[in-house]
């Protein structure tokens, strides 16, 4: 009979500080792709919004605990896996040629490595298969595949490990691990990923966010309060249509961006109206969405095009290519309104119409058939979960 004031022992779980015991389970985390429908450019300046929507198209990612010491990545967009080994700086390839493609899903993993570390667990070996939906023939359609590759991967190594993850962590740790990479990027696709829907969207302070966690740790960046962040769910148009075409060219979304990170650009006027008047075209997008007004809805889309021509005309980024512009001329054609989707430079655009309009959505596709851009079938994906 054991000793009523003696603890009993207990078990050591395999996951504890020492040699990790492999996992055989397999665990599979999908996550969706976005578009963004006004505020892209501008949210990528903390604190200033966007609306995007997350669509029915996903990238899947599973995670199988393997034998060795190495984390294997696999991806239906590369021929060969990728041996890893984790090391003092982080994951470092073995052959010592880092493969293109996987930044998003290395960095990752090192962020959840980081905050089991801290948590007082190991990492395990493990092989990370990766098979996207948010490509063409290899070719990505520009629907946030970085993004939705990120919070998956997150997802599900964190599961793999045991961790219980809130929607918030989820996305934290995905911008996280984006930032590491991309300080640049808003985050948008990723919250887009984790919460599904319409949202509204603002970016926090990137660098003060990695600061944060440089400071006091992933675990605690977890928690703290972030500067600039905010997110709410948004109900959907009542009555129009979300058509989305491609152009069948990528865009460089990071080098598009970039292009308004100059000192001429960032301390001149015109920078200044622009995101005055980004701002005031998603507020009054907003409120046209939460009033269930359809029609100031297609307003306020044309207005975003007109704020994205003419950024195009001041920064010269390459925002419209001859297809996006067919693209969105024939939607207003046929009294829809349109605009590219993201950078622009390739890649998708968006258009609403009247979703009873049988007739003017057939020849708003053939419109674009004619002109080079290929019809989606996207769907929005609905939302997930709560915004804590």
């Amino acid at each position: 009979m054991r000793d009523r004031h003696r603890p009993a022992r207990t078990r050591r779980p395999p996951h504890r500080r020492g040699r990790p015991v492999t996992a055989r389970r397999t665990i599979t985390r999908r996550a969706p792709g976005k578009l963004f429908v006004v505020g892209e450019y501008a949210v990528v300046e903390p604190g200033h919004p966007a609306i995007l929507v997350a669509v029915d198209r996903h990238v899947a990612v599973t995670v199988t605990g393997s034998g060795g010491d190495d984390v294997v990545i696999d991806s239906d967009l590369r021929p060969e896996p990728a041996r890893w080994r984790r090391r003092d700086e982080g994951l470092g390839p073995v052959d010592g040629r880092a493969p293109d493609g996987l930044t998003h899903v290395v960095s990752a993993i090192e962020v959840v490595d980081a905050l089991l570390a801290e948590r007082g667990l190991r990492p395990a070996p493990m092989r990370v298969s990766i098979r996207s939906g948010l490509h063409r023939a290899g070719t990505k359609l520009g629907l946030g595949s970085s993004g939705a590759v990120t919070v998956a991967a997150v997802s599900a190594v964190a599961a793999h490990r045991g961790l219980d993850l809130s929607p918030a962590d989820r996305f934290r740790l995905a911008l996280l691990a984006s930032a590491r990479r991309d300080p640049g990027g808003s985050g948008g696709d990723l919250a887009a990923a984790v919460w599904g829907g319409w949202i509204a969207y603002r970016a926090p302070d990137r660098a003060a966010v990695l600061d944060l966690a440089r400071r006091r740790g992933v675990q605690e960046a977890l928690r703290a309060p972030w500067p600039g962040f905010g997110l709410r769910r948004l109900p959907p148009p009542r009555g129009l249509a979300l058509e989305v075409g491609w152009t069948g060219r990528p865009a460089d979304t990071a080098t598009l961006a970039g292009r308004l990170r100059t000192r001429t650009w960032r301390e001149g006027a015109a920078r200044h109206d622009f995101l005055a008047r980004s701002d005031a075209c998603v507020r009054a997008s907003i409120r046209a969405l939460e009033r269930r007004d359809d029609h100031e809805l297609l307003r306020r889309v044309r207005d975003a095009r007109k704020i994205l021509t003419d950024l195009d005309g001041e920064a010269r980024l390459g925002v419209f290519t001859a297809e996006l512009t067919a693209l969105c001329d024939a939607a207003e054609s046929v009294g829809g309104a349109a605009k590219p989707s993201g950078a622009g430079g390739g890649d998708c655009g968006i258009a609403l119409l009247d979703a009873g309009a049988e007739k003017d959505i057939a020849r708003l596709r053939d419109g674009w058939a004619a002109a080079g851009v290929v019809p989606l079938p996207v769907r929005v994906r609905p939302p997930e979960g709560n915004t804590e």
